[in-house]
């Protein structure tokens, strides 16, 4: 949704928070939403995903297994009205769509890549955690 389709109320809570730094443990900030896009499951990969380059929608999805087209759609559509995703559409036949990182969307992937990076290197060592506090199976 553009800013001017968006409702008046809306406008002007936006226009509220837009000159100040977010705060997230406020219930009304609306850096809630945005902290909820980017760490989404969808979002965390889409954004990483774009670290490599310019991808197509169909690219996006083989590279990011399991997530639906719809739910690539919404997360999408989600970052690029964060500013974090670029869609450039090209007026040709087939259709074309291409989706990149913008500079703001490079700073906050770089960010996701450091934890996703730490958590497949660190993977065993949640396993040997889970693996303490699986509950044990009584004879009975």
């Amino acid at each position: 949704m553009t800013a001017n389709k968006q409702p008046r109320h809306l406008r002007k809570a936006m226009a509220k928070w837009a000159e100040q730094r977010g705060n997230l443990y406020a219930a009304a900030c609306p850096s809630r939403g945005v902290l909820e896009h980017v760490t989404s499951r969808w979002g965390v990969l889409v954004l990483v995903a774009l670290l490599e380059g310019t991808h197509r929608f169909s690219e996006l999805r083989r590279k990011v297994a399991g997530v639906s087209e719809k739910m690539l759609a919404q997360t999408l559509h989600a970052l690029e009205e964060d500013g974090f995703v670029l869609r450039e559409v090209y007026p040709v036949i087939p259709p074309r769509v291409d989706y990149s990182l913008t500079p703001m969307g490079r700073e906050v992937a770089e960010h996701m890549e450091v934890l996703t990076d730490w958590i497949e290197d660190n993977l065993p060592r949640v396993f040997a955690a889970r693996a303490q506090h699986t509950p044990k199976k009584t004879a009975g």
